[in-house]
């Protein structure tokens, strides 16, 4: 399982995405089945990787399972109830 977080460095919504999602995978005993990835927006990296998976808001979060999008959310921070189904099958 991968999850991609694309936002900005200053971006108090990004922040609290990528702490949410590092607590729940700690949480749920996820650690190393789980790789997530922070894109940093103002970054030509990160707008490249941007670019190629269409991110328009940011925050934006993208599950992939055997490198196919399962979920994803835009311009928001993800709910806890809304992700958890993704990882019944780790924990």
């Amino acid at each position: 399982m991968r999850i991609k977080i694309f936002g900005k460095a200053n971006c108090a919504k990004c922040e609290t995405t990528k702490n949410k999602f590092s607590h729940f995978m700690q949480k749920w005993n996820c650690k190393g089945k789980v790789n997530i990835e922070f894109f940093d927006m103002d970054t030509v990296e990160g707008m490249a990787e941007g670019a190629f998976n269409n991110v328009l808001n940011i925050p934006s979060t993208i599950l992939e399972k055997d490198d196919r999008q399962v979920a994803r959310w835009d311009g928001e921070v993800p709910k806890s109830e809304e992700f958890k189904m993704y990882f019944q099958d780790l924990v």
